[in-house]
This record gives structure tokens, C-alpha cells and sequence, in this order.
């Protein structure tokens, strides 16, 4: 199968979307960092599902709305984008940020959502625990700070980017600004509200997360009706890209099990 790219619009707003595989639909919401292409963990949950992985609106090559001024007004938009797919139900994932618009969508309507996997999610906050500050950390520490092993992070620093995806690199940093810039990475109200998400929910963390430490897995256990946790050791911000066999192992098993 090859990786469909295209672009989809609603309510006016036009996004780059990823797409592959065939089964049921999963739903895949990135990081701050912008739309990750193609990687392994993809291609392999291809292999059952039918993957789609938008690039946000106001990130990339998509829209900038005037209406996005938070996370709220994203998971709202995303409520829009599922109605516009037409899909009864779906997987529903995200890293970090893309897990912090996932659960600001099934706090709002669980309705379309089969299950939740959440990769390291922003969103909440635990007293006594800050995280990492990407917007202090230069390109190069945050490179090395998403990383448990450092070969990882010198071959990402060693790849010399286009003039194109300088440019996204630079809208991508603007807009997490605006959403994540104040309060850092949380919504004071969200963790309140958790318990609306009455679907079973996955939350995978990399033991040795710099940007948001992994106890507050503790926390998202807590408050989600329906949680199961997995920490995954000697691993950064990323364990579906460091970690790519374990990742995939542990998120099929938790949508193959639910």
C-alpha cells in the first residue's frame, strides 16, 4: 500500500492529511512539532487499520484560521473534521499535544470515539512536577531533550532540513506558542473533567521524558474512568519513534484487547 497525501477541508479551513492501510478508521493527532511523515509506527498499525494522520490547522502547509485561539477551539474542529469524514466511530490517538486535543475532544463528545491512546499527553499537570520548557530550550536541546538515546537525537540534528521545511518548522514553533504558551502545556479545567470520557483509554509514556515527565502518567490513571497505563523504560518523548516495536506491540494490544 502506498501513503495517500492530500488535503481535506472544513468549515473553510483546508489541512494536509496522511492516509494508508484499510480496516477500521484510527485517528492519529501529532505533537508540536508538526506533521511527522510517514514513519514506521504508521506504516505498521497501517497493517490492521486505516490510519489517518492530519497536519493541524495553523501548522505546516494547512490553514491558519482566525477562529483557533486555543486547544478547545482544535478539538472542536476536530469534532467537525470526524462529522465531515462520516466515520461512525474511530481509534482515536495523540502525542503530546495531539494528546491533549484528543482528550479535550472525548471530554466534549465521546459519541465518534471507539477508544482513546494517549502518547505522552499534554494537558494536565501535577503539583510539584514541572515539565520541560521547549520554548526556552534552543532547537538543539530540544532535539536532545526529546531523545533518551543521544545517537538518536545526533542523527536528527545531522539531517539538514529544506528551505520548506524551515519555513514549517518556524509555523509550527509559533502556533504551539499559541496554544501552549500560557499556562505551559495544561488546561487548568481538564483534569476536572476527565471522567466524561467514559470510552477505555491507553496512556504510554517514555520513562525518561524530559518535556513532560512520566508521573503524571500517575495522575491521567487517576481521573480517566477507563485508564490502563504503560511506561516504557529507557525511552524520551517519543516512544513511537524510539521505541517503535514496543509502541506498536503495547497500542495493538491495547485496541485488539479493549
Amino acid at each position: 500500500m502506498s501513503v495517500i497525501e492530500r488535503t481535506h477541508t472544513v468549515r473553510d479551513t483546508t489541512v494536509r492529511l496522511h492516509r494508508d492501510g484499510s480496516g477500521e478508521p484510527f485517528l492519529f493527532l501529532h505533537g508540536a512539532s508538526g506533521l511527522p511523515g510517514w514513519i514506521p509506527f504508521f506504516e505498521k498499525l497501517a497493517e490492521k487499520f486505516e490510519v489517518f494522520v492530519p497536519e493541524h490547522p495553523g501548522f505546516g502547509d494547512s490553514d491558519v484560521p482566525v477562529w483557533l485561539r486555543n486547544v478547545g477551539d482544535m478539538a472542536l474542529y476536530y469534532l467537525d473534521f470526524l462529522d465531515d469524514l462520516g466515520f461512525r466511530q474511530v481509534h482515536l490517538a495523540g502525542h503530546s499535544l495531539g494528546g491533549w486535543i484528543a482528550a479535550e475532544l472525548a471530554v466534549r463528545n465521546c459519541s465518534r470515539v471507539i477508544d482513546l491512546t494517549l502518547i505522552a499527553p499534554a494537558g494536565i499537570r501535577v503539583k510539584g512536577v514541572p515539565s520541560g520548557d521547549n520554548f526556552i530550550w534552543s532547537p538543539e536541546e530540544l532535539t536532545r531533550n526529546l531523545f533518551y538515546d543521544p545517537s538518536l537525537a545526533e542523527r536528527r540534528l545531522a539531517e539538514a532540513p529544506a528551505d520548506q521545511d524551515a519555513d514549517r518548522e518556524l509555523k509550527n514553533r509559533y502556533m504551539a506558542a499559541r496554544l501552549g504558551w500560557e499556562p505551559r502545556w495544561f488546561n487548568p479545567a481538564l483534569e476536572r473533567w476527565l471522567h466524561r470520557i467514559n470510552v477505555p483509554a491507553y496512556v504510554l509514556w517514555g520513562a525518561n521524558d524530559k518535556l513532560l515527565p512520566s508521573a503524571y502518567a500517575d495522575l491521567w490513571n487517576e481521573r480517566l474512568p477507563n485508564a490502563k497505563v504503560d511506561i516504557i523504560e529507557e525511552c524520551g518523548h517519543l516512544p513511537q519513534v524510539e521505541k517503535t516495536d514496543i509502541a506498536v506491540r503495547k497500542v495493538l494490544g491495547f485496541l485488539n484487547g479493549r
